[in-house]
């Protein structure tokens, strides 16, 4: 199972408004050319970050702004705001057989660590803000 683009296409779109909203009415579609999607894939990115507030939009070819300090914006956050995952992570199969004794009992084993699994990936993103990768973008430029 894999997360869905949504969230590093969020992350994307992000530090490209970031690199050029200073030089560059930064739309949709110009967005949509460094990531190389369809601009309605990068509307909907950023409908979903204005929801989090993290960005604003301006109606028709405004452009796009980050919203708050990127030092205030983590992945975990566009994790979160991208809806990239429902819930758990890891999907359990629906109906293990309860006459079997693995299947009986596959929940009580694995259940706590493909939790633990999870909040380990979520406490990395919360480590990472978009200020830290701005300033590695920075550095390859």
């Amino acid at each position: 199972m894999k997360i869905t683009s949504r969230f590093t296409v969020a992350v994307h779109t992000l530090l490209v408004i970031y690199a050029f909203e200073s030089s560059e009415k930064v739309t949709s579609e110009f967005i949509a050319a460094s990531v190389q999607v369809n601009p309605v894939v990068i509307r909907r990115a950023l409908q979903s970050l204005k929801g989090a507030g993290m960005v604003e939009v301006t109606a028709g070819s405004g452009g796009a702004h980050i919203a708050k300090d990127l030092k205030d914006i983590t992945l975990y956050d566009v994790y979160r705001a991208t809806d990239c995952v429902d819930g758990d992570l890891f999907h359990f199969h629906e109906n293990p057989n309860p006459d079997c004794p693995v299947g009986r009992n596959i929940h009580a084993l694995l259940d706590g660590h493909l939790a633990d699994a999870q909040r380990a990936m979520e406490n990395e993103l919360k480590k990472v803000s978009l200020a830290d990768l701005a300033r590695e973008l920075d550095g390859k430029r």
